[in-house]
């Protein structure tokens, strides 16, 4: 399928105040976030490259212990196997995408 609108992705809560719609490709999977003002992403690890983008709101976020409030349009680079976390200071939409395909989240 070259052609998907989000609008049409079910939403999964995978952490409370974290709602995403994903698609998969061959090599990567692109997530897309609504997040509830005062949500935590606890920390995590995971083998996979991330790309972070913040599209609205204003969201803090720790990579390997160094803290940024992120603005909208701020683009994040989370290594492999990095330790990271977030909170959201309001309410947010966020774009993920990750390297290789998160089979978890399929």
């Amino acid at each position: 399928m070259p052609f998907l609108n989000l609008k049409d992705i079910l939403k999964k809560e995978l952490v409370p105040g974290y709602f995403a719609r994903f698609i998969h490709s061959n090599n990567m999977t692109f997530s897309h976030w609504d997040v509830k003002a005062g949500s935590v992403m606890p920390e995590h690890t995971h083998h996979h490259e991330q790309i972070n983008i913040l599209l609205e709101g204003e969201f803090v976020l720790t990579i390997d212990g160094e803290e940024r409030k992120v603005l909208p349009g701020m683009v994040n680079i989370i290594p492999s196997n990095s330790k990271h976390s977030g909170k959201a200071i309001t309410d947010c939409r966020i774009m993920d995408v990750f390297s290789p395909v998160r089979e978890d989240y399929k």
